[in-house]
């Protein structure tokens, strides 16, 4: 008997590695492609924006260029990256660039203003949005539409302007109350460049709409260079602000959640992703009708089905369902032997009372027998059976 099970083949139920890549392959693709887009985009963006507005970088997008040619006529760069420094070194004889004003929280912007108000020194801001040219610069309000064209005409009378002509200033458009504020470079009669003059001293606060007259690639265009210069080269030092995330003056105090310090693009991904993965279990769980049987290809040995099944109870635990189909099987097959119509088999009123008249035995034990609770364990699962095989044969005795 050894000999022979060993002959048989597996039973197994386990899917194999076959059928498991056959199912996980779609969703495999899926994964990849999706971190395959994640990285190019990342390159792509890393690559195209590196070093922006750094007067270090000599990427395209940086700002290298200028601060040679200021370092030729005798100007001084320095770069800062804190709200500290830029504020100390608002002076007379400095020009103060604010490279991104909109990365600056609302404290920063108030404190930057406090600090450039009456410095007498020049500050130019690189396309300020409309939240912060109103703080840093009260009186002049960012138009939402933007220009379309980059180059463009002076069309006002601030030297530096006139003498550099045209120029790829195209961006932000202002408005401003200041009427003796110089607008020049207009797009459709707004300005793209003012110079706002100090209340008091020969200081002014220059809000340029777009950086492109700073950039590396952009410096040899038009007359972006002469402007550039004039703009950033009327005081022997300029200091650079860079703004960063990591200054401690970025922070507005109290406690912030995980959520708020995540980015919106973060939560707007993790959305889509959601949305994504419920439109994936509904296709995956999509039903076309119900079940249609088919005949077999091959015919299956009852032995091996059996086997089948007693290994899913066994690994489900289920001896209560093991035991209750072994039951049941058992009434279905006694119940003609003793003159039990099959539809009354499973009803103990009708079939027990037969049994006990033909056996002549005791109706309790055999209604703890067919109809009584599921075993503890295997072993009692076991005995059942035993039981009942032992039953079945006493029953089919002439």
């Amino acid at each position: 008997m050894t000999a022979e099970a060993t002959s048989l083949p597996s039973t197994s139920v386990s899917p194999t590695a076959r059928q498991v890549w056959t199912r996980a392959r779609g969703i495999a693709l899926a994964v990849i492609l999706i971190l395959a887009a994640a990285v190019v985009i990342a390159v792509v963006r890393s690559d195209v924006r590196h070093g922006e507005l750094d007067p270090r970088s000599v990427d395209p997008y940086g700002s290298r260029a200028v601060a040679e040619i200021l370092a030729d006529h005798g100007v001084t760069t320095r770069v800062v990256t804190t709200l500290a420094e830029a504020r100390a070194a608002a002076s007379p004889d400095t020009t103060l660039l604010v490279a991104v004003p909109d990365r600056l929280t609302q404290r920063q912007q108030s404190a930057m203003h406090s600090a450039i108000a009456d410095s007498g020194g020049r500050t130019v801001l690189v396309a300020p949005g409309s939240s912060s040219v109103e703080k840093l610069v009260p009186g002049v309000t960012a138009d939402p539409a933007t220009s379309f064209g980059s180059t463009l005409s002076p069309a006002c009378g601030l030297p530096a302007a006139q003498r550099a002509g045209r120029a790829d200033t195209g961006g932000i458009r202002y408005t401003t109350t200041h009427l003796d504020a110089a607008k020049c470079y207009p797009s459709e009669r707004l300005a793209t460049l003012l110079r706002i003059p100090q209340t008091s001293g020969d200081g002014d606060t220059i809000v340029l709409g777009a950086p492109d007259i700073l950039l590396n690639d952009r410096l040899d265009e038009q007359g972006n260079a002469s402007l550039a210069l004039q703009l950033l080269g009327s005081r022997p030092h300029l200091v650079w602000y860079l703004p960063s995330l990591s200054d401690s003056s970025a922070t507005d105090g109290g406690e912030k959640s995980f959520l708020d310090l995540l980015p919106s693009g973060w939560l707007w991904g993790t959305l889509q992703l959601f949305i994504a993965a419920v439109l994936a279990a509904l296709w995956r769980a999509r039903r076309f009708g119900p079940l249609v049987p088919e005949k077999l290809p091959v015919a299956i040995r009852a032995s091996e089905t059996v086997e089948g099944r007693a290994r899913l109870y066994r690994k489900a635990n289920a001896r209560d369902r093991a035991a209750a189909a072994l039951r049941s099987t058992t009434r279905t097959r006694l119940a003609p032997l003793v003159g039990v119509p099959v539809s009354q088999a499973h009803a103990p009123e009708t079939l027990l009372p037969a049994l006990s008249a033909h056996l002549r035995g005791d109706g309790q034990s055999l209604h703890s027998l067919l109809f009584g609770p599921p075993p503890s364990d295997d072993a009692a699962l076991i005995a059942l059976a035993d039981q009942l095989d032992a039953l079945e044969r006493e029953v089919r005795r002439p």
